[in-house]
C-alpha cells in the first residue's frame, strides 16, 4: 500500500482534469490495493440515478462527488495558504506533516508521546509518594485474590450438572452404524 500525505479534513487544490484550480475539503480518502483516491468537496460532480426502494419514494437523479486520484491534487496550507509537497519532520520522536515553504505543521495537534508524559509523570512526583503508591499496590491484590477464588468455586459447581447432562444425552443416542451393515453384505 503506498503512503499518502493527504488526510480527511485538508484543503487542497486540483492540478488536472475537468476540475483544475478548484479548491476544496477532503471529504474521504479510499485506499486500494493499487492507488489511493480522494473525494474533494465541490470537484469531480457527476450524475447518478437513484432508484426508488419503496412505493414512497421517488426515482430521481442525484449530484455527487466522485473520486478523484491522490496524484491530481495537492495540499494547501493553512499558515502561507499555498500548493505544497508536503514534507515531514521529527518533533518529540514523532512524525509530523509540514509545509514544504514555510516550514508550519499541517497536523492541527502535535501528538505527545507516551515516554514524554512518562517523563512529565516523573518529574512530579517526588520519592516518598513513589514509596506509597507501591505499598499500596501489593494490598490491591491481596483484596483482589480471595474474590477471584470465589468466583473460581462458582464456575466448578455450575459446570460438573451441565457435564453430567451432556454425557447422559450423548448415551441416549442410538449408535451409528457402518455402511456395510446397512447394505445388508
Amino acid at each position: 500500500m503506498t503512503k499518502v500525505s493527504v488526510r480527511t479534513g485538508d484543503t487542497v487544490l486540483v492540478n488536472s482534469g475537468k476540475d483544475s484550480g478548484k479548491k476544496g475539503k477532503v471529504l474521504a480518502v479510499k485506499r486500494n490495493k493499487d492507488s489511493v483516491r480522494v473525494i474533494v468537496e465541490g470537484a469531480n460532480i457527476v450524475t447518478k440515478a437513484k432508484k426508488a426502494r419503496t412505493a414512497q419514494e421517488k426515482s430521481e437523479l442525484v449530484k455527487i462527488e466522485a473520486a478523484i486520484d491522490v496524484s491530481n491534487v495537492n495540499v494547501i496550507c493553512p499558515s502561507c495558504g499555498k500548493a505544497i509537497r508536503v514534507a515531514h519532520a521529527v518533533v518529540n520522536g514523532k512524525k509530523i506533516r509540514v509545509c514544504s515553504k514555510c516550514s508550519a505543521s499541517l497536523d492541527a495537534k502535535v501528538i505527545v508521546t507516551k515516554a514524554d508524559k512518562k517523563a512529565k509523570a516523573s518529574k512530579a512526583e517526588t520519592p516518598a509518594a513513589e514509596a506509597e503508591t507501591k505499598a499500596e499496590k501489593p494490598a490491591k491484590t491481596a483484596a483482589a485474590k480471595p474474590a477471584a477464588a470465589k468466583t473460581e468455586k462458582k464456575s466448578t459447581a455450575v459446570s460438573k450438572p451441565a457435564a453430567e447432562k451432556a454425557t447422559k444425552t450423548a448415551s441416549a443416542k442410538k449408535p451409528t452404524t457402518s455402511r456395510s451393515s446397512q447394505r445388508g453384505v
